[in-house]
């Protein structure tokens, strides 16, 4: 692939990106729309208000805007990201694009029936040299992302997560109650098995997934105030993984 960064960090490089989607047309990480439109069905209806978060240049908003879905707003951080999807998709009634920062969503909140990422969050988080462990930094990160799509959800609304990461780690990061959401999750691909978590709005923690919420939070309580956490110095290239 002519556009694998020399390092994993540059992932979280807005300046990577802007190069990058100036001769990229499209690329899908995850495989493409039809691989898991199937699963997605069972969570957003054709007339749901949708936001893409970390858009890229993937052909999946389009393809879900032929596939019937019209109420769709695309954000990246990129803008000539922006500026490339916004021209494509121009005949588009319905579809919009801004740049935006998904840790700062300027939508007043309930803005949305359904909030989309498909790879974003798995970008942010490729400098972790180990899923156990996610840094104070990365957890900061996430942490006020996910809270914003909370905030922009509306009552019953659905945060749909598409990844390569494995329910005992991603649910780690889902799995908070101020979030005010439940949590879902099935699985996709053959040879490689991708996963889709869905979290609605305004339910509660499933038994175990409230247990796993406690666990967490006593074993961060219990960590005496600046020892840091011991990781694997190996790097591990977490996107080597994905089916590119």
């Amino acid at each position: 692939m002519d556009y694998l960064p020399d390092n994993n960090s540059r992932y979280k490089d807005v300046v990577y990106w802007d190069e990058r989607y100036k001769t990229e047309r499209c690329y899908d990480w995850l495989g493409s729309f039809s691989k898991f439109k199937h699963l997605l069905e069972k969570y957003v209806k054709k007339d749901d208000s949708i936001l893409i978060l970390g858009c890229g240049n993937s052909s999946m908003s389009g393809d879900m805007y032929s596939a019937g879905y019209r109420a769709i707003t695309n954000i990246d951080y990129s803008s000539v990201c922006i500026s490339a999807m916004s021209a494509r998709y121009s005949d588009c009634p319905g579809m919009t694009w801004h740049q935006m920062d998904v840790r700062q969503l300027s939508f007043p909140d309930a803005s949305f029936d359904v909030v989309l990422e498909k790879a974003t969050l798995d970008a942010i988080m490729v400098e972790e040299k180990t899923p156990w462990e996610v840094s104070p930094q990365t957890a900061c990160f996430i942490h006020q992302a996910l809270t914003e799509i909370s905030r922009c959800l509306k009552p019953g609304g659905r945060f749909v997560s598409v990844t390569f990461a494995q329910p005992f780690f991603r649910k780690r990061l889902y799995a908070r109650s101020e979030y005010s959401w439940s949590i879902e999750h099935l699985s996709y691909g053959e040879g490689f098995e991708y996963f889709l978590y869905a979290m609605t709005k305004g339910e509660e923690l499933s038994p175990e997934d409230a247990a796993l919420e406690k666990k967490l939070r006593e074993e961060s309580e219990s960590l005496p105030t600046g020892t840091a956490t011991t990781q694997n110095e190996d790097k591990e290239d977490f996107l080597s993984t994905i089916d590119l």
